[in-house]
């Protein structure tokens, strides 16, 4: 059930002292996307594309705050070779999960891989998730990564990008 000020498509954003948690605020997106994908999958041929094009803006979002933000300062704590190999691979991801939103985007549900492509999407999805989840995330919380700094950012630039 969600929290105060939550709704079902967006849960309430904890906030710490400082600022919301960047890393609780990212997973948060990530558990939204998620539900997007379950209810694509029982949705109506009608509401697919619907469904589509929400599952690639918060994709779209997520992507750029992780881009213009958590990257480039996760680079500054997560010096190791293997660090640095995860935030690689990780922006790499992006490109691929990118060009897949374009394709969904542009076809307007019209493409007959269209069911194809948002099945490929989520797969690109969770497999992107589970590596930040299980490896950057937590290496993260293990350095001096100030997690309500840049939360606050985040946030302030979802704002912006949603036109808020």
């Amino acid at each position: 059930m969600p929290t105060r000020g939550a709704t079902a498509t967006q849960p309430a954003r904890r906030r710490t002292a400082g600022g919301p948690d960047a890393i609780t605020l990212l997973k948060e997106d990530h558990r939204k996307v998620a539900g997007l994908f379950r209810e694509f999958d029982k949705a109506t041929a009608a509401r697919k594309p619907k469904i589509a094009g929400q599952i690639c803006e918060e994709l779209t979002i997520h992507a750029t705050l992780e881009e213009e933000i958590l990257y480039p300062e996760a680079r500054q704590f997560l010096d190791t070779d293997k660090g640095e190999d995860l935030l690689d691979e990780a922006e790499v991801e992006h490109e691929g999960i990118k060009g897949l939103v374009g394709k969904i985007l542009a076809s307007g549900g019209d493409d007959d891989l269209f069911e194809a492509q948002v099945t490929v999407l989520q797969e690109y999805v969770k497999h992107h998730v589970r590596e930040e989840e299980t490896a950057m995330f937590p290496k993260l919380r293990k350095s001096k990564f100030d997690a309500r700094e840049i939360g606050a950012r985040l946030d302030e630039r979802r704002k912006e990008l949603m036109g808020k």
